[in-house]
């Protein structure tokens, strides 16, 4: 090999070399989700409960390492008046047993889910944007005939995951939002650091899980008879 040649070569290795070490591998990322009242609660006795309160705020940590991750709701400080109108689930995804954990709080009593992780067909697109410092790349996937949810990941995190039970695409999920922006999550910072995952989870009462169709049929079954329960049985799940 001639040394102009060798140095080249040397030079891509190193280049390659750099761009790897520089992922992060562990840390947390701080969310906020805006959820828009009006376009989720549209009749006029839904909107009557909530007092005048447009967009809701909610805020979680996700935790990540290379085998799982953490999406941990924030408790607010200041109650809101609408703080029933939003769902804030525990979601637990271990990427080694392929397996994850949802914990979902139905009226006030947490319900937990254990269930492989979820799958979805991504179509990735050329669309780039900057979230949070990093450079993402825009991925849809199509929920239904009529719903399209846009995720935005960057590969210079290095997990498959993302808010809720989201994973799938080639690096970490900073941005999601339901197609008509009614429910926008964004990453506002990131913190390389190690954290104990297992620390940080809360206990799991293994005798008292169902899988995620068990639970939507015994819900489902509940709210036969009100329309009001059949729509937050909805938005349970609605991730």
């Amino acid at each position: 090999m001639k040394a102009s040649n060798k140095c080249g070569f040397i030079l891509i290795l190193i280049f390659i070399s750099s761009i790897y070490s520089a992922q992060i591998k562990n840390g947390v990322i701080m969310f906020e989700r805006k959820t828009n009242l009006l376009k989720k609660y549209e009749s006029p006795e839904s909107q009557r409960w909530l007092r005048g309160e447009k967009v809701k705020i909610d805020r979680f940590n996700l935790y990540f390492s290379p085998t799982k991750s953490l999406f941990l709701p924030i408790e607010s400080l200041t109650p809101s008046k609408a703080d029933w109108a939003t769902s804030k689930n525990t979601v637990i995804q271990d990427f080694n047993k392929k397996e994850r954990i949802s914990i979902y709080n139905f009226l006030g009593e947490n319900k937990t889910v254990l269930d492989s992780l979820t799958k979805r067909t991504w179509k990735i697109t050329e669309r780039k944007r900057d979230i949070a410092g990093y450079s993402c790349r825009r991925a849809i996937w199509e929920k239904d005939d009529s719903t399209n949810i846009y995720a935005w990941y960057t590969t210079q995190i290095v997990p498959s995951t993302g808010p809720e039970s989201f994973n799938g695409l080639p690096g970490t999920i900073l941005g999601l939002a339901t197609e008509d922006g009614g429910v926008v999550y964004f990453a506002k910072t990131v913190q390389e650091s190690y954290n104990d995952l297992d620390e940080l989870s809360p206990k799991i009462n293994k005798k008292k899980v169902y899988t995620e169709n068990e639970l939507k049929q015994e819900l489902e079954l509940k709210g036969r008879s009100n329309p009001w329960m059949s729509k937050i049985v909805k938005y349970v799940f609605e991730w």
